[in-house]
Order: C-alpha cells, then sequence, then structure tokens
C-alpha cells in the first residue's frame, strides 16, 4: 500500500490538499453541467455536429490559453493570482446555461469557461511539481486527481437527483454552490511556492520572509541571460513524449460522444450522469495508486497500459449493441484515466529543467489540446457520413499506435532533489 502522502511534508502537504479539495469542488460543479449538456442542446435543437464544434472550439481556446499560460508562469513572480483568477471565471460562467436559448450561447459559455481553466493549467500544476521532489511527482499528481474525479462522482449524482425533481436548468443553477466555495478555497487554501532558477535552485519571492534565501548577484545574472523572452530549446525526451500524446490526441474526441453513443444504444437521457459516476468511481479509486506506482516503474509503461485500455473500451463503443457491454465499458474507462492524467502530467515535468516547466506543460497542453480539437470536429463528421462505429474504430487504433510509440523513446534521466532516479 502506498504510504500516507506527503506527510513527511507539512508545507507541500497544505498545497496538495488544498488543489486537491479545490479541484473536488471545481469538478463537481463542471460534472453537474457536463453530463446533461448533450441532452440540453438536443432539446434547442443541435445534433452531434453542433456538439462537435462547441467541444471543439471550447477546446481549442484553451489549447492556445494554455500556451500563453505556460510561458507566463515561467516569468512571473505570483502565480497564486492567475490560479484564483482561473476557477473564478470558470464557475461565474456556469450558471449562465440555465438562461440560454440557442446553442450558439453556449458555445459562447464553453468558450469561456475553457479559457479559464487554460490560464490557471499551467500555474497551477507548476506550483504542485514546485511543492514536492521528482520521486513523488506522481503520487502528488495522483491525489489531486483522486479528488478532482471525486468531484466528477459527486456533480453527476447531485444532477441525477435534481433532474429528476426540477429539470435540466436547475442542475446549472446549482452548480453555482460547489463553484463558488471553490474559489473560496483557492483563495485561503493556496500559498505561494518557490520558483526555480535556470541553474534548478529555488528563488525565494518574497525576501522579507524567514528563512528565505535571496538569490545572488549571479543568480540573477544566469536567470536574465538563460531564461530569455522567447521559448527554450527542451529535452529531446520531452518531445518524444509529446509526439506520443499528440497522436493519441487525434483520437481522442470529446466524452460527450460516448454520452451520445451509449443513448443510441438505448440507454435513458435520464441515465446520462450515472454514465458519469460509473467511470469516475474507478477513476477516483485508482488515480493515486496509479501515480504512486509510477513514482517506483517507467511512467512510460503506464502510460502505455493506460492508452491500450482507451483501445478496448472505444472498441466496444464501436461494435456494442447491449446497454450491459456498454456499462461495463464506461466502468472500465475510468482506468485509462488514472493511468495516463497524473503519469503523463508527471513524465512530463521531470523530462525538463525546474526553470521551464511551466513552458514544457504550456506546450504539452497546447499540442495536445489542438489534437483534441481535431479529434472531435473528425469525430462529429465521421458520425454524421459513415455512423457512429466508424470514429470508434478510428479512435482505437490511434490509441494503440500511440501506445507503442511512447515505449519507443528513451528517457534523459533527471538529478532528483534528494539523490533518487526519478521513474522515467
Amino acid at each position: 500500500m502506498p504510504e500516507r502522502p506527503f506527510e513527511r511534508e507539512p508545507s507541500a502537504a497544505r498545497n496538495i490538499y488544498a488543489f486537491g479539495i479545490t479541484s473536488f469542488l471545481n469538478d463537481t460543479a463542471t460534472e453537474m453541467a457536463y453530463w446533461v449538456l448533450p441532452a440540453f442542446l438536443a432539446s434547442l435543437g443541435a445534433g452531434p455536429a453542433q456538439l462537435g464544434l462547441i467541444e471543439g472550439v471550447a477546446e481549442s481556446v484553451a489549447s492556445f490559453a494554455k500556451l500563453f499560460s505556460g510561458y507566463l508562469t515561467d516569468h512571473i513572480k505570483r502565480r497564486k493570482p492567475v490560479v484564483v483568477a482561473g476557477y473564478f471565471v470558470a464557475n461565474a460562467v456556469k450558471p449562465f446555461l440555465a438562461m440560454v436559448t440557442a446553442w450558439p450561447q453556449i458555445l459562447l459559455i464553453r468558450f469561456t469557461d475553457r479559457l479559464a481553466k487554460g490560464v490557471r493549467g499551467a500555474p497551477r500544476d507548476v506550483m504542485v511539481a514546485d511543492s514536492v521532489p521528482n520521486q513523488r511527482l506522481g503520487a502528488a499528481y495522483g491525489l489531486i486527481q483522486s479528488m478532482d474525479s471525486a468531484g466528477a462522482i459527486a456533480g453527476p449524482l447531485a444532477a441525477l437527483v435534481l433532474l429528476s425533481r426540477f429539470g435540466i436548468r436547475s442542475v446549472f443553477w446549482a452548480a453555482a454552490v460547489p463553484g463558488a466555495l471553490c474559489v473560496l478555497v483557492a483563495l485561503l487554501g493556496i500559498r505561494e511556492t518557490r520558483r526555480a532558477a535556470p541553474g534548478g535552485q529555488p528563488l525565494r519571492l518574497r525576501s522579507g520572509q524567514a528563512g528565505a534565501a535571496v538569490p545572488t548577484r549571479k543568480e540573477l545574472k544566469v536567470s536574465a541571460t538563460s531564461s530569455p523572452g522567447g521559448w527554450v530549446n527542451l529535452p529531446a525526451s520531452f518531445y518524444f513524449v509529446l509526439v506520443a500524446v499528440t497522436l493519441f490526441s487525434l483520437g481522442n474526441s470529446s466524452d460527450m460522444f460516448l454520452i451520445l453513443r451509449a443513448q443510441n444504444v438505448g440507454i435513458r437521457v435520464s441515465l446520462a450522469p450515472l454514465l458519469g459516476l460509473v467511470f469516475n468511481i474507478t477513476y477516483t479509486l485508482a488515480s493515486w495508486p496509479a501515480g504512486w506506482f509510477s513514482d517506483h516503474v517507467s511512467r512510460r509503461m503506464v502510460g502505455s497500459i493506460g492508452y491500450a485500455i482507451f483501445a478496448a473500451v472505444y472498441f466496444i463503443f464501436a461494435r456494442a449493441t447491449s446497454t450491459i457491454a456498454i456499462w461495463l465499458a464506461m466502468a472500465t474507462y475510468g482506468f485509462y484515466y488514472a493511468l495516463t492524467q497524473p503519469v503523463l502530467k508527471a513524465l512530463v515535468v521531470e523530462s525538463v529543467p525546474e526553470h521551464v516547466r511551466g513552458r514544457a506543460l504550456g506546450i504539452y497542453f497546447f499540442v495536445t489540446s489542438v489534437a483534441t480539437l481535431a479529434a472531435s470536429l473528425i469525430t462529429g463528421e465521421l458520425w454524421k457520413h459513415y455512423g457512429a462505429a466508424i470514429p470508434f474504430y478510428f479512435s482505437a487504433a490511434l490509441a494503440l499506435v500511440a501506445a507503442g510509440v511512447l515505449q519507443g523513446g528513451r528517457p534523459q534521466k533527471q538529478s532528483s532533489p534528494q539523490g533518487l532516479k526519478p521513474a522515467s
């Protein structure tokens, strides 16, 4: 069994747990709305093509926001305000879904929501990485992901209750409650972390704090010359991971297409939130153990297993004719998320020097988001012209290829803060 996370590092524990609680509340609000959105769009006269456009545009703006945010993260002195602002804007717009009368209005709201998420993503993940040593990155990201997906359990459950009593629009109004609590926890619970100089030495942001290390003139000179205004050359191992993840993302369309396919097979619209509940149970239970496991074995192997599970699930969705197969596939789908989301993020972070983590994450998020945009558009068009099964076969095939590519690269070894060799 994994040890109790971060028990020897109270300062790290505060940030990790604060981010975990924030993620739980934010995802509760998000998932309340997300899993009923396809049915809501249908009630407004929109179909798979409009859904693909909305999700594609939303992810597109998020991708550019993540790229900018990653670059900004490596240069700003305080990251917390950016993170808090991102949570605030995303949760402020969700209740407006209750007032829309046409699908283009949903497009605008999703645009704003994803923009805010893109802006806060890189600074949040760098703050997490700065709070723990490299050999505990998987456990840190895994714990936060478990809390995040726990919110994705609470959200659909709340939506299911509200749907049965008050209708779809009540779900959007109710999402404002966990959204407001999320912003409050982020504002009061998260603490600034240290910035790393180009040589890997941490720089304290406030020289007046007790025990703060003041950077020397030499360190400041190195920082000014080694961290230019443009992008830096990142290690080849990072770009190899990027190729594999991007290839996979070209087939990783919005999960809303899974909901549409489930409805196509025969699952009632009112049960859509339960689909989210089923896969998020396994996602929640497996994320921290998967992250911890990746701290002790090859992260690439763990990620490849996750991709293989994704391929199996999408193959089942392509061929399924019974609702039982859909429910079982959705339960298995949570293992894909657990074995990839926290693990690949940790792999990206540890593959680059500390002072360019923001840029590496920004590039990673940007490229995969652009590929996800293409995936949603491709899936919508394939579904429209060739039927529901073809896009799922396409996604499964790309996932298997990406699993092989991820195993093909040789990771660059990085030194860890305590002299331990991090997982690759």
